[in-house]
């Protein structure tokens, strides 16, 4: 256990989001229009709020329960692909859509950036109808994948889960999940959903957008970092507890409107940044669930964040080694 985590506590986590099948191909320069270009593709498990319910678990929270939507032609894979990562799956399944699919087309330069291709299937037909409050039932946290919000029938999901919860006083968090997703639901509609939150983890290009600076592109091509604190500490003023993740930059914490805290990543060399952010948040969620305080749980974040991008897809290892 590291400085500032308590050893003797083991709440649950309760992931409410998205599952899906990854499709991972990683290139080696520019994509040839037209024809082909080499790639080394591989077909893994993934979803933001499956992934994080795995690094959650990998970063050592006891009891990890995931909520999610899948179609029949793939639910026997995620579920054990889900179980051999220690978490504990309710999957609805689908009986019109087949699982989601997300095309990751990663460059293999230095940035190793990638572009999503998404068929949200199944995932975001998650619905009220899907929900229980005996789901909160033994849960500390809950955590919400902001895909949730892009659609209406998840959208009415997540605001059942989240009224659920905040009765019984369980702390709710959510990742925003997509800048891109972002813009077609309106800002204005994801921050009037937001007042309810106790933890927000945006990216640095979502905390900008979400608050009017410089805009994603270039809040992303110059690592302004004023901008991005300026942005944290704003959102923290709409919710309690604000966690910016910036990559290469690290992450900001800021809580009630007051100077963020930056907290340092670690140096690596990315092969592949699918699922980093879902890391990050997993293993920050765990270290919150063990008894960190928001910066040791963001420096546990960002640990996990970098052992995230030396590998292709967005899970974890295999607990016990495996791959």
């Amino acid at each position: 256990m590291g400085q500032g985590v308590s050893a003797d506590r083991n709440g649950s986590l309760l992931v409410v989001g998205d599952v899906v099948t990854d499709v991972v191909a990683r290139h080696r320069g520019p994509l040839a229009a037209g024809t082909d270009t080499a790639a080394a593709i591989r077909t893994l498990p993934g979803g933001a709020g499956a992934n994080v319910a795995c690094w959650a678990a990998y970063a050592g929270a006891a009891d990890v329960r995931l909520l999610g939507r899948v179609g029949a032609d793939s639910v026997v894979w995620h579920e054990r692909e889900l179980v051999a990562a220690g978490v504990r799956p309710r999957l609805v399944v689908d009986p019109q859509a087949a699982t989601g699919t997300v095309i990751c087309i990663v460059d293999t330069g230095a940035a190793a950036e990638r572009t999503f291709l998404t068929d949200s299937g199944a995932s975001l037909r998650l619905g009220p109808d899907d929900w229980s409050d005996t789901l909160l039932d033994g849960v500390d946290r809950l955590h919400l994948s902001g895909y949730l919000l892009f659609t209406e029938p998840s959208r009415a999901l997540a605001g059942t889960a989240l009224a659920a919860a905040r009765a019984r006083g369980v702390p709710v968090s959510l990742d925003p999940a997509s800048a891109g997703f972002l813009v077609e639901l309106g800002v204005d509609r994801f921050l009037a959903f937001a007042q309810g939150l106790d933890v927000l983890l945006p990216s640095r290009d979502e905390a900008c957008l979400l608050t009017g600076l410089p805009d994603a592109a270039d809040a992303a091509d110059t690592a302004d970092a004023a901008d991005a604190a300026d942005a944290a500490a704003k959102l923290s003023r709409l919710v309690p507890l604000v966690v910016v993740k910036a990559g290469a930059d690290g992450a900001l914490v800021a809580r009630r409107g007051a100077v963020p805290v930056r907290v340092p990543a670690l140096p690596v060399a990315p092969r592949d940044t699918t699922g980093a952010g879902d890391a990050f948040t997993g293993a920050f969620l765990a270290a919150l669930l063990a008894g960190a305080d928001p910066e040791e749980a963001a420096a546990r974040g960002c640990r996990a964040g970098a052992e995230a991008v030396r590998r292709v897809g967005g899970r974890p290892p295999r607990r016990g080694g495996g791959s």
